[in-house]
């Protein structure tokens, strides 16, 4: 299970130690998902562009990183 807060619908607030907020590039703002892991909460750094920032994670060919953004722009040439 997986929840995205937002500074906006946030009622709690968290102090994150700042040699963390550095590590994980997090400032006053940032989204964050929060993630159970069976009994374990963990804040996970939202991706601003996840598409780009997964590309190379899984190598191989043909990338499917460039095919799921050109399906992409197709599709929004056709205006869906």
């Amino acid at each position: 299970m997986s929840d995205r807060i937002t500074p906006r619908r946030a009622y709690v607030r968290l102090v994150i130690p700042a040699d963390l907020r550095k590590k994980y590039n997090l400032h006053p703002g940032a989204e964050v998902s929060v993630v159970d892991y069976g009994g374990v909460l963990a804040l996970v750094p939202a991706m601003a562009k996840p598409v780009r920032q997964a590309a190379g994670m899984l190598k191989g060919r043909p990338s499917l990183t460039r095919a799921l953004l050109t399906e992409h722009r197709r599709a929004r040439a056709r205006g869906r």
